[in-house]
């Protein structure tokens, strides 16, 4: 599952920037929008992103809604049926059955609203007992929005699959610098990646060489978290 500590992070872009490193290490790899806000019928959505920068085809969008809402409030402005937990459980579980990874972006944040009942992608994420990549912002507000996102996450008993920095700037200021270690601190654990903000206007060819700078190991990438965290301090 990839989330977000709002809206406007840079999930879309780090979704695909994880996809792009999985396709050319051969892995099978799908990519799921739960449901789609704010796109008219005949417009691209998130998916077509990741299509463009990742070059992944299996793409699977399960509901659109065309305000720009959260799920539960554009369907309910739509008329149209909310998206089904339950169906959307079955149907990525069917997904992973032979995909070696299948890839879940949410819409926006982790606790954003999927049915009237108030079903969010904290809850997908446990009926599919899927580890959850959190997309932060590096600027100033980012702490507490991460710790909140933490909290609940570790309240409902999710694992954490790592924090990747959505936007980072080409002169970061003082506040992203000093961010850094404390966005550590909250995660117990380095940074899993720093995407430079623009990375999502790139071409292909020039998107993968900034997935494999902005995203560490575990997500197959060559981000070093040390070597950012002492570059970062010695600028603060």
């Amino acid at each position: 599952m990839v989330t977000g500590t709002g809206t406007g992070v840079g999930k879309t872009v780090v979704t695909a920037a994880v996809a792009a490193l999985a396709r050319v290490r051969g892995v099978t790899v799908a990519v799921v929008k739960p449901a789609q806000t704010g796109i008219g019928a005949d417009e691209p959505g998130d998916l077509e992103d990741v299509r463009r920068l990742a070059g992944v085809t299996d793409l699977h969008e399960l509901a659109r809604y065309p305000d720009p809402l959260s799920p539960a409030a554009a369907a309910r402005s739509s008329g149209r049926p909310a998206l089904d937990l339950g169906d959307a459980t079955r149907r990525i579980t069917a997904l992973a059955a032979d995909r070696s990874l299948v890839l879940v972006e949410g819409a926006g944040g982790l606790l954003v609203r999927y049915d009237e009942d108030g079903a969010t992608l904290a809850d997908l994420a446990r009926r599919l007992d899927a580890p959850v990549l959190v997309v932060a912002e590096p600027g100033l507000g980012t702490l507490n929005h991460t710790a909140l996102t933490l909290e609940a996450m570790a309240h409902r008993g999710l694992a954490l699959a790592g924090v990747v920095l959505g936007t980072w700037p080409t002169a970061p200021d003082l506040a992203c610098r000093s961010n850094v270690r404390d966005l550590e601190m909250l995660s117990a654990r380095p940074l899993s990646g720093a995407v430079p903000d623009g990375a999502g206007r790139l071409d292909a060819a020039e998107f993968l060489l900034a997935a494999r700078a902005g995203l560490g190991p575990d997500l197959g990438g060559a981000f070093d978290a040390a070597d950012f965290r002492r570059a970062s301090d010695r600028a603060t």
